[in-house]
């Protein structure tokens, strides 16, 4: 098991894992719809499978959440 900072909580995990294996432990319904961040800096979609979480790590999922004003 290995320490993570996920969304600002801690958390453990099996690992390491990859960046999408975590999106699919953690039961994301759009992967499509989430950016990654890890310890501050974006992760492109392509590299989500090959990039592994290491202990420590500070991982940010980041939510595109449709909407406007109205006038």
């Amino acid at each position: 098991m290995i320490k993570i900072q996920l969304n600002g909580k801690s958390q453990e995990i099996a690992g390491p894992i990859s960046l999408l294996q975590l999106l699919k432990d953690n039961n994301v319904e759009q992967p499509d719809m989430v950016s990654i961040q890890v310890n501050g800096e974006f992760v492109g979609r392509e590299y989500f499978e090959s990039t592994q979480i290491q202990p420590n790590d500070e991982v940010d999922f980041l939510f595109f959440m449709g909407g406007g004003s109205k006038c």
